[in-house]
């Protein structure tokens, strides 16, 4: 439901939380990052890689509770 919440915020995030929402999602839901780290021509799809890559060792568990603690807090 936190992911569903989520897309219905009142207010588009900024993208440094919008990348935190991203790679806690991708945290809870696959685990630590696994593929290569997208090139320098694809400055999008690096960013989301790095920052779930930060997150590497971060149970699912951890990494759940603390996008629904996020997705709550920006629901506010």
């Amino acid at each position: 439901s936190a992911a569903q919440a989520a897309t219905s915020l009142p207010a588009r995030p900024d993208n440094e939380t919008m990348l935190r929402l991203y790679a806690l999602f991708k945290q809870a839901k696959t685990g630590d990052a696994t593929g290569s780290r997208p090139g320098m021509f694809d400055p999008v799809g690096r960013a989301k890689y790095d920052a779930w890559a930060g997150l590497k060792g971060t149970s699912r568990e951890t990494a759940m509770q603390a996008y629904v603690d996020l997705v709550d807090s920006l629901s506010r």
